[in-house]
């Protein structure tokens, strides 16, 4: 990860909360097992150690963290960690899953009768040539 890179997942963490904190019990299965499940849906988030109760450094906590997740570690500081793990999925097009592109169907307007001000025609809203219909409300409904 280059600086830049770093920098600015830092200004990105910087707004977003912790999810976790790291207490008196230390890193556990159960800690690494909720990570793991967050990185499936968060790419950057961050944790709090809590310094008075803690067992261990935040740095070699962090370290730990790290290395069972596979993830990295952006920015350790006082007792805040903040840890970046790239994920596929939350990067492939999501335009793959609207296959029914929505109908729109045209349909000519009748003609105005002329304007009774003079200099109303160049208007840029006075002449409306076209009317757009929906074909089917169902079609815009997106899958969940």
């Amino acid at each position: 990860m280059t600086s830049k890179e770093r920098a600015a997942l830092k200004a990105q963490a910087n707004g977003i909360e912790a999810l976790f904190q790291v207490g008196k019990g230390g890193v556990s299965d159960a800690l690494i097992a909720q990570v793991n499940d967050v990185f499936a849906t968060r790419e950057l988030i961050k944790l709090k150690v809590l310094l008075e109760t803690a067992p261990d450094v935040p740095k070699a906590i962090a370290n730990e963290i790290a290395a069972a997740t596979g993830a990295e570690i952006v920015q350790v500081i006082g007792g805040a960690m903040i840890f970046y793990k790239y994920n596929a999925k939350l990067h492939e097009d999501k335009s793959k899953q609207y296959e029914k592109p929505i109908a729109v169907k045209v349909i000519a307007k009748k003609k105005k009768a002329a304007p009774k001000k003079p200099g109303t025609a160049n208007r840029p809203n006075s002449k409306k040539r076209f009317q757009f219909t929906i074909k089917d409300s169902k079609d815009l409904k997106r899958p969940r």
